[in-house]
């Protein structure tokens, strides 16, 4: 994923922002243990979210402990008591997309691009080897949703609304199968997650177009908003400050339809911390990439 979907570290506990930090180095520490060292790579906060997301819906309520840092080893660092299962979940997605992100990257970049990528591509490889045997339909979503977004970015018309789709469908099919964590009876959990998954992924893809949109246009790399809005290297700060406003209606037009699916969510732990990143970790970095002119460092904890 793109590293968008975190917190915003100051309207959180301590005690809320220790539990988000123990389950990202667990994360950290599952990726290495599952899919190698070069694996941690592709730690981010997007699919610590969905760790957080698995172990908030699990009857068991996992403890903390503290430990060594896998990396640093003079670090200590808070590590989850359990929940393993639903970190090799996150950690199979977070190489899947980490993968099929760089060959996206190859495919779309010009020449430093490609180099970086080719350089990055064999580590990602390698990390990538074991997951499909673990998660073969993960891994088949991810690489389906990569097809179709090559196809909609090269279609006649590749629309703002028709580009994000195959990030939206990918989600709503990752987050489905988190129901697969526990019961569902009745199918309603699976329903929610459905939605859930659909609003984060579009949103996610139109935080990124809207980010990247002066680079893209520099590069002269596709961006849906910059199509739409006749964006080139001719254009002026005022060209791109009102298709930044339109990307802004349609992104909190997406956070408010996400906002309904997480109101019914069935969530046994971590609410307080996941309704943070929903309700402020997100509207926060989406205001401060779009209109803050020095972007702060959204990215670090």
């Amino acid at each position: 994923m793109f590293g968008y979907v975190r917190p915003q570290k100051s309207e959180l506990l301590v005690r809320e922002y220790e539990q988000y930090k123990g389950v990202y180095c667990s994360l950290c520490r599952q990726l290495g243990e599952s899919y190698g060292l070069a694996s941690r790579l592709t730690l981010s906060y997007d699919c610590t979210f969905y760790a957080m997301l698995l172990l908030a819906m699990s009857p068991e309520c996992p403890g903390f402990h503290i430990g060594r840092c896998v990396v640093n080893p003079l670090k200590k660092c808070t590590y989850c008591n359990a929940g393993e299962k639903e970190l090799v979940a996150a950690s199979a997605l977070s190489v899947f997309m980490t993968y099929h992100k760089i060959k996206d990257d190859i495919a779309d970049s010009h020449f430093f691009g490609k180099l970086r990528g080719y350089v990055l591509l064999p580590l990602a490889a390698r990390a990538r080897k074991k997951a499909p045997r673990d998660f073969p339909k993960m891994d088949s979503v991810v690489a389906e949703a990569m097809v179709q977004q090559r196809a909609a970015e090269q279609s006649e018309s590749p629309g703002v609304d028709l580009c994000a789709e195959p990030t939206a469908n990918m989600l709503q099919q990752v987050f489905e199968m988190a129901q697969g964590i526990d019961s569902d009876a009745d199918g309603s959990r699976s329903r929610v997650l459905r939605q859930f998954g659909y609003y984060l992924g579009r949103w996610i893809y139109l935080m990124d177009a809207a980010d990247d949109m002066e680079k893209d246009v520099k590069s002269r790399s596709f961006n849906p908003f910059a199509i739409q809005y006749q964006l080139n290297e001719s254009s002026t700060q005022e060209d791109f400050g009102k298709a930044k406003e339109s990307a802004n209606l349609a992104l909190n037009s997406t956070l408010s339809q996400l906002i309904a699916a997480f109101n019914i969510l069935d969530l046994q732990h971590f609410g307080p911390i996941l309704e943070n990143v929903i309700r402020k970790g997100l509207p926060e970095i989406q205001k401060v990439l779009l209109f803050t002119k020095e972007k702060m460092n959204v990215r670090s904890l």
